[in-house]
């Protein structure tokens, strides 16, 4: 089915912000690897330059990922959830996801050692490389 650029990005449901979750997912091992917002600008410079472009909300900027760190996010596939409202990139990703030094965003676990007591454990689950 082929559409206009403007048409499908004009069709996404963006929050209050203007902004889409993105899930970037790694192609290699279907690793989850992080969630970041991307608004219309981001997603058409992601679709120009075949490189993950998000949008900073701390910044308030695009921001290219890897641009300071070179770790880069080369665009393999994009889908779309069935509400039309998150993205799912899948990615070569090039050196590690997190800016804390893991392969992932989510390298912790929240485990429930004592549910009686409502209390929980985080634990690191991945090593750095």
């Amino acid at each position: 089915m082929k559409q206009a650029l403007e048409s499908f990005l004009d069709g996404l449901k963006y929050n209050s912000d203007g902004l889409i979750p993105a899930v970037a997912q790694d192609v290699r091992d279907g690793q989850v690897l992080m969630l970041a917002y991307m608004n219309k600008e981001a997603i058409r410079r992601t679709l120009q330059t075949g490189y993950a472009c998000y949008y900073s909300r701390s910044r308030g900027r695009l921001w290219e990922k890897g641009e300071s760190s070179g770790h880069r996010q080369r665009i393999v596939g994009i889908r779309i959830d069935c509400d039309l409202d998150t993205l799912l990139l899948m990615v070569e990703q090039t050196g590690v996801a997190c800016h804390e030094g893991y392969k992932t965003c989510f390298f912790r676990e929240v485990q429930a050692t004592d549910p009686l007591q409502q209390e929980i454990t985080l634990a690191i689950v991945e090593d750095k490389p």
